[in-house]
């Protein structure tokens, strides 16, 4: 591994930062007896909540968090797979237009 290559807790930990200066949280999801769910639950203003499975840059989802990412989206609620600081930003760019919008 590339001393510069990022890993998936560093790229969990810049989530975790980001989503807080927004005001929000990103707690770590974990459920006993429920392999494969998304790694965090992210609660921001404006009563906007998803999930968010990390993976290291260029990472795929294993089958057993591809179908607990189904069951999810399939009772409506949202679910990001990320694996880039770049991803990160993207959202939080779409988090401060939504925030504008309710001010």
């Amino acid at each position: 591994m590339f001393k510069n290559e990022l890993k998936e807790k560093d790229i969990e930990k810049y989530l975790r930062d980001e989503i807080k200066k927004l005001g929000g949280i990103a707690y770590k999801f974990v459920s006993p007896g429920n392999a494969g769910v998304p790694d965090r639950l992210v609660l921001l203003p404006g009563r906007w909540s998803f999930f968010v499975e990390l993976k290291a840059p260029g990472k795929k989802t294993r089958a057993i968090q591809d179908s607990q990412i189904r069951k999810i989206r399939d009772l409506g609620f949202g679910v990001m797979i990320i694996d880039s600081k770049q991803q990160i930003d993207g959202l939080v760019r779409e988090a401060r237009k939504r925030l504008e919008r309710t001010k």
